[in-house]
């Protein structure tokens, strides 16, 4: 990286900055995400390598600015393993995950704390995260304090509550106020995936690709009768519809 970087490197490495740069990285995760979903092992050897180049970038780049280079990365994130993992590398013990995580939280609070940093349990939860993702780490967060649901019955009540409130405002047709029911409802649809240990990020995409196979089959079957989605009615491709579905529960292909 630091060769594409110098004076005879690459003309289009040697033009990118840290804000060209964000861009590539968010693609990049995706990238090895959707490897992971497809359970793809030559492709997730490939995107962690896509991704791992954009971190070498960056250090690269700001190596250039005299702030650090890769070799500093690495070890900042080694000894901050060591630092907020004490029941391994010291004399704490955990006895679950959930232990784990409150010596993690902790020790990451007692860090800025003696940083002079603002604290809050909600600090560190980056806003550029899909808003479902980011709905999950920060109730996930509060739960370490305790400030969590107790039993799934109750997270559903509130769900059901939830949609009420949506129905309500959507009956005054009140876009203020439908946009604002429709963000607490998804806000507890992301909870009740995290109650119940399930990623929402996940469940949703398993969702879109699911969607995208069902219309896909819509298309395919009115393509085969010489005919465009547009042309359909409603009735015909709900039937369709349907009819993907019980392909799927019978495992055939749509």
């Amino acid at each position: 990286m630091r060769r594409l970087r110098g004076p005879d490197g690459c003309p289009w490495d040697r033009e990118q900055t840290l804000e060209t740069l964000r861009a590539y990285v968010l693609e990049e995760a995706y990238e090895v995400l959707e490897a992971i979903d497809r359970g793809d092992q030559g492709a997730l050897q490939e995107e962690i390598g896509d991704l791992l180049l954009e971190v070498v970038f960056l250090s690269q780049v700001c190596a250039e600015k005299g702030w650090f280079d890769a070799a500093d990365v690495a070890q900042s994130i080694a000894d901050k393993l060591v630092r907020r993992h004490p029941h391994v590398f010291g004399e704490h013990r955990a006895r679950d995950s959930r232990e784990a995580i409150r010596h993690w939280e902790e020790i990451k609070k007692s860090e800025r704390e003696a940083s002079g940093q603002r604290v809050s349990l909600l600090d560190g939860v980056p806003r550029q995260l899909p808003a479902l993702l980011r709905a999950t780490r920060l109730s996930s967060r509060a739960g370490t304090a305790g400030f969590d649901w107790t039993a799934l019955p109750e997270l559903m009540r509130k769900l059901e509550e939830e949609v009420g409130e949506f129905r309500e405002a959507a009956s005054r047709d009140d876009r203020n106020a439908m946009t604002e029911e429709l963000g607490d409802l998804l806000f507890i649809a992301a909870n009740v995936g995290r109650f119940c240990g399930i990623d929402p990020e996940s469940a949703l995409q398993r969702a879109n690709a699911k969607f995208i196979a069902r219309f896909q089959h819509i298309e395919s079957r009115l393509r085969d009768q010489g005919r465009e989605v547009k042309g359909a009615t409603m009735e015909e491709m709900e039937s369709l519809w349907e009819e993907a579905k019980r392909l799927e529960r019978e495992g055939q292909p749509g």
